[in-house]
């Protein structure tokens, strides 16, 4: 950041000397092919004399704080790049970004990289029913060892009800978000976690959701419409946060749904051997 104040000063020197030099010419009795100058051009040439006298203090500023300007970025003065970067972007207009804006899912069926949904089967062998009799309601979860690790509390900018790991771990995503992008973090909502009910247009299948190892989320409370190839930009961004954790992204699925994450098989079984379900 030293090159501007010292493109300054040496602009400033070249053109001092020309400026006095016309002053001096301009205040001479032989100025203008020898005619006096009247009153008016006293004036202005007072005025520049000042603001040559202005602009020679300046320079010296100028000169004391680029000395005092530390070299290449160290010291207690310096700015970090993360408020460097910072500083430039709130300054920058248009720089904030529209996280609800609704735009195409790039290379939809590999969003997850690989990770796998238990399903509900798996979930049923490994973890029992959470409850024998369904419908198409949300009801409350009856499985007492499964209901003994069920916990609500506020997850970051929501709150929910959840596994006691899937609480854990979802706190975890939410604090990377907040740390690399507090807006964005801010804007998060849900539309609903646990939910003990069949799957819609089934007998008797289970949802992840009736575990309450899933969570349905959103961007400024503005749900995302369902099968549509599309999502909100900020559920693309937070979307990597997730995967990173284990969870699967509902945008991979073959009926889209991007609003939904839930906890990969891998992941599951990871809980399983650790004792943690």
């Amino acid at each position: 950041m030293r090159v501007i104040p010292a493109i300054i000063i040496a602009v400033a020197l070249m053109l001092l000397p020309g400026i006095w030099f016309a002053l001096k010419w301009t205040l001479s009795d032989e100025g203008f092919e020898g005619a006096a100058v009247d009153s008016t051009a006293r004036i202005e040439i007072e005025m520049l004399r000042q603001q040559i006298e202005d602009l020679q203090g300046r320079l010296s500023e100028l000169r004391s704080e680029v000395a005092r300007l530390p070299i290449g970025g160290g010291g207690a003065a310096a700015v970090s790049d993360a408020e460097g970067e910072r500083a430039i972007w709130d300054q920058t207009p248009g720089a904030d970004l529209d996280y609800a804006q609704v735009v195409l899912i790039a290379d939809r069926v590999n969003v997850n990289n690989g990770l796998q949904v238990a399903g509900g089967s798996y979930l049923s062998e490994k973890l029992g029913r959470p409850r024998e009799d369904l419908n198409d309601k949300c009801q409350p979860m009856t499985n007492p060892e499964l209901k003994a690790k069920l916990v609500t509390e506020q997850v970051g900018p929501i709150r929910v009800s959840m596994l006691q790991p899937a609480i854990t771990s979802l706190k975890t995503v939410f604090e990377n978000i907040q740390s690399a992008d507090p807006d964005l973090y801010n804007r998060i909502n849900t539309a609903g976690a646990l939910c003990v009910r069949r799957i819609r247009g089934t007998q008797n299948s289970l949802s992840t959701h009736s575990y309450g190892l899933a969570v349905d989320l959103n961007i400024d409370g503005q749900l995302d419409n369902f099968t549509d190839g599309k999502t909100q930009l900020g559920l693309t961004i937070i979307a990597d946060f997730f995967n990173d954790e284990g969870w699967v992204w509902g945008a991979g699925f073959r009926r889209e749904d991007s609003m939904h994450f839930e906890i990969s098989r891998r992941q599951l079984d990871q809980w399983l051997a650790e004792g943690k379900l």
